[in-house]
């Protein structure tokens, strides 16, 4: 008499048992169905700026509690937290056009009925939208828009062309996470802008949709995928946390408010506020990255030297 085939056991990481992949995604398009917003109605746009408000919290402005900031005038101050706010919109729509063609290259072979491709689609739809909204903040604000440099921008066409669903997601949660600490402290203070708060809300609330999806697969992927595929994806995430980090604030800004900009980029790179600020935006992401295995070797120390890991 022989035995029955048993069902196969569920996949298992360092965090437990992964989930099964179609219910995750059936539940992220519940709450899509929910928790959803049209920036454009959702937002005043026409309503005038508020006199005296941030357009971004004075604590997460890269210059602050540096000398440089202790000679800075209260307007100059917030003159440097509005054009900072515009790289930081600038920077998510660079991101959110590479995430949305990760995405699409990830469902290209998957079945179109699934929840998992269905909840892909409802993703790209968000990141359209927040892409949409950021643009239109940049042009509210009266600043100009900071594209990354260009060397970044054509090193990212590269990153997004070789790099394998893995180091996608890896990428994806390091484009997602930091931005969304930062904006889960901007749109509860009431010392910013009401618009900036709005904007801030909207993104935090859809991200965090975006944020489960990627965890959930980056952990399926690095248990399922051959060996070099997560070597690769080591390297290539390290390679994605220096370029990140680089491009976070661009350094016109400091020009656009009469700053000396290498004085400037240098004493952000010295100052301790800084590094604390951006490990512990990074602290969430890179705690789940050491468990699953993503920082080891080579990678890891492209973490360390890109200043988002201790």
């Amino acid at each position: 008499m022989t035995n029955p085939i048993s069902a196969p056991l569920p996949l298992h990481d360092a965090l437990g048992p992964l989930r099964d992949r179609e219910q995750v995604a059936a539940r992220l398009l519940e709450s899509s169905a929910k928790h959803s917003f049209d920036p454009d109605r959702e937002l005043d746009w026409e309503a005038p700026l508020v006199a005296g408000k941030w357009f971004w919290p004075p604590e997460l402005v890269s210059l602050y509690d540096t000398p440089l900031w202790r000679t800075m005038s209260e307007e100059q101050r917030m003159d440097l937290a509005r054009h900072e706010s515009a790289s930081l919109a600038s920077l998510g729509i660079w991101f959110e056009i590479i995430l949305m063609q990760l995405l699409v290259r990830h469902i290209y072979d998957k079945p179109v009925t699934s929840n998992h491709v269905r909840y892909a689609l409802t993703e790209i739809a968000d990141e359209c939208r927040h892409s949409m909204m950021f643009a239109r903040l940049i042009q509210k604000g009266g600043t100009p828009a900071y594209p990354v440099p260009r060397r970044y921008h054509n090193l990212a066409r590269v990153l997004k062309t070789v790099s394998t669903t893995p180091g996608s997601f890896a990428a994806t949660l390091l484009g997602e996470e930091i931005l969304d600490w930062m904006q889960r402290l901007t749109f509860p203070d009431e010392r910013v802008q009401p618009l900036v708060r709005g904007v801030t809300r909207i993104h935090a609330i859809e991200e965090a949709r975006h944020v489960r999806y990627a965890r959930e697969e980056l952990r399926r992927q690095m248990v399922t995928a051959p060996r070099w595929e997560r070597e690769f994806t080591r390297l290539n995430c390290g390679q994605a946390a220096k370029v990140f980090s680089v491009c976070f604030v661009n350094p016109q800004v400091y020009e656009a408010i009469g700053l000396d900009r290498r004085e400037a980029v240098a004493q952000v790179r010295a100052s301790g506020h800084r590094r604390e600020v951006m490990q512990s935006g990074a602290k969430r992401l890179t705690d789940f990255l050491d468990d699953i295995g993503v920082l080891r070797g080579p990678g890891r120390r492209m973490w360390q030297a890109s200043g988002l890991l201790a």
